[in-house]
């Protein structure tokens, strides 16, 4: 019976075409046959060099998986393994979004052990560049490129599959790891200007959803969490509302779930008049568990369907694009103006810290920072 040979062993010769080969087995397979493979250079001491390092780093790989996989292929089983059993409705689509959209069509051909740094920069760079996927029956795009925090998404997704990639040694290193990813460019966000206010909520009342529209500029709740309020939630006598679920469109069905961060599960105090609007809503539907029924379905709001008659009022009342977001976001602002401190707010509004608040929502007006620059005059004037 022939010798086996050692995992690791390698063997040096000259070519005919003047190149040197060391030859070396990587493994075995599943059948036992040996898996081979080798390194060419120009002389002896440089395959010499190669071939000691190609027999260390076979040491670290699987030799029966690495080489037999393109990023693909990987992402789907990946995918498939560590992501869809583990995470919620939106977060698949987020993972879809980067993989389907973004990662397979410009690098899932590229065998996984062949993925270079080099070409993840610049695919990153042409996402920043060309990255915005034109969608069939959509309007033109304006914008080409995509926004750095997309393009950190797409990282996010890629650099997770790769460090598993590595932990199932099936590539040596993480190509991703060290890639440049851009730094975010804060977008100033749009309020509803005060003086607005009035004709945005007189115009909700027109369309027959001033009580939603009342609650979301004292409360700041985001839209599924608005949406998906039963009257069960309101507690009349203490003027509170208990959040704790979330309206979503899941493959074509809206489906109510408990929100996917626990800071999301929370109690918001109600001023007065809100509670008065909202028992008043409640009494033109007294025999409907939802807070704000569908007057199409009588089951919860489309939150799309919610948001296009937003987006409507808004350009009834001459306002520039105010998204539904911004709502919460004028909330935020308002609330700070009128004295709110952050701590209280953050915890209104469902985050994880009173930090993320302030850097996230917080829209700084001139005559809040001219109230600021007022009080810091006055506090030093005093102590002369």
């Amino acid at each position: 019976m022939p010798k086996r040979r050692a995992n690791g062993e390698g063997n040096i010769r000259k070519r005919k075409d003047g190149r040197w080969e060391g030859r070396y087995t990587a493994g075995y397979d599943a059948n036992g046959k040996a898996i081979t493979k080798n390194v060419l250079g120009k002389t002896q001491a440089e395959v010499k060099d190669k071939l000691r390092t190609a027999i260390e780093d076979s040491k670290k790989l699987d030799p029966v998986k690495a080489g037999s996989y393109t990023l693909e292929q990987w992402l789907e089983l990946w995918y498939s393994v560590y992501v869809e059993p583990q995470v919620r409705y939106s977060t698949k689509e987020f993972y879809h979004n980067a993989i389907d959209h973004h990662i397979i069509p410009k690098l899932g051909g590229v065998k996984l052990e062949k993925l270079t740094m080099l070409q993840i920069q610049q695919f990153y760079n042409e996402l920043l560049k060309n990255g915005r996927v034109q969608k069939k029956n959509h309007p033109e795009l304006k914008e080409h490129g995509l926004s750095p925090r997309m393009v950190q998404c797409v990282h996010v997704v890629l650099n997770k599959a790769l460090e598993h990639a590595v932990e199932e040694k099936l590539i040596l290193a993480n190509p991703a790891k060290k890639c440049k990813i851009p730094k975010n460019t804060r977008k100033e966000m749009n309020i509803l200007p005060e003086a607005l206010i009035g004709p945005y909520l007189s115009a909700a009342k027109e369309h027959g959803i001033l009580a939603p529209m009342y609650l979301e500029l004292t409360t700041g709740l985001r839209r599924g969490e608005l949406l998906a309020l039963r009257w069960g939630d309101l507690d009349v006598q203490n003027h509170t509302l208990s959040i704790n679920k979330s309206v979503a469109r899941q493959n074509g069905k809206l489906v109510i779930s408990t929100p996917k961060t626990p800071n999301s599960i929370r109690t918001v105090l109600l001023p007065a008049d809100t509670v008065k609007l909202l028992v008043e809503e409640h009494e033109r539907h007294p025999a409907n568990p939802y807070l704000f029924p569908s007057p199409r379905t009588g089951e919860t709001w489309d939150p799309d369907g919610f948001r296009r008659l937003h987006d409507r009022i808004i350009k009834e009342i001459g306002a520039e694009h105010v998204r539904f977001h911004d709502m919460r976001h004028t909330f935020a602002t308002l609330s700070l103006k009128s004295g709110v401190d952050v701590r209280t707010l953050s915890e209104t509004l469902g985050h994880f810290s009173a930090g993320f608040t302030l850097s996230t929502y917080v829209h700084s007006t001139p005559g809040m920072k001219q109230s600021a620059a007022d009080a810091i005059g006055n506090t030093i004037r005093n102590a002369i």
